[in-house]
């Protein structure tokens, strides 16, 4: 449960390569980033008699949270586009303030999963990329087989168009891989893409 600031930044110390730092003069700001890249996820300080955190956001998702509870409002001292406060009056249930806390160390954060999940993002409408292609935007083309790994894993398939990745000799994959028989072959085909025997052909259709 999360009622005070030690709590929290417990909680967003339990996330890996996390830190605690007082950056400012005032000691009322107690913040969390992440080591790797020294960025904040997470700003502790008192206001008005209650807790403040403030999180990093995606633009669409801050207002979901802002609509849902009172107590989630445009960050204090923030971009107000990317960042909320979540004032903890014990309006908002612990398992949301958590996840809002956990929303923001993964945009902050530079994991291989997001890496490749940016990656697959950028592969162009009727186009498509090969796993050792996608590892190599990521940062590493050794993380080809983990590739496939991280995409069955796909949190967002709408917005991260997985089936657009094919392997070195432009096959598909499995059948099922996608929710059934023949998916990716119908979700490539619906943008252009011709497939052929289950493959479709690199020299033409590679980003």
């Amino acid at each position: 449960m999360i009622k005070t600031r030690e709590q929290a930044l417990q909680y967003g110390l339990s996330f890996p390569d996390t830190y605690q730092d007082a950056p400012f003069h005032d000691v009322n700001w107690q913040l969390v980033r992440y080591k790797r890249n020294k960025k904040a996820f997470l700003w502790t300080y008192e206001k008005d008699g209650y807790l403040h955190l403030n999180v990093k956001v995606e633009p669409e998702k801050a207002f979901f949270w802002r609509d849902i509870y009172k107590s989630v409002i445009p960050a204090y001292h923030q971009n107000k586009k990317h960042w909320n406060t979540i004032i903890i009056d014990g309006t908002i249930p612990d398992s949301d303030v958590k996840m809002m806390i956990a929303e923001s160390y993964d945009m902050i954060a530079d994991s291989p999963s997001k890496r490749i999940y940016e990656a697959v993002k950028r592969i162009p409408y009727g186009h498509v990329a090969t796993y050792a292609q996608i590892a190599g935007m990521a940062g590493d083309r050794k993380m080809a087989r983990a590739v496939g790994n991280v995409l069955h894993k796909n949190p967002d398939p709408a917005g991260i168009p997985c089936y657009r990745v094919v392997n070195a000799k432009g096959e598909l994959s499995g059948e099922f891989a996608f929710g059934g028989a023949g998916v990716q072959a119908k979700l490539l085909e619906a943008e252009g893409v011709i497939v052929v025997d289950g493959r479709v052909d690199l020299e033409r259709y590679q980003m």
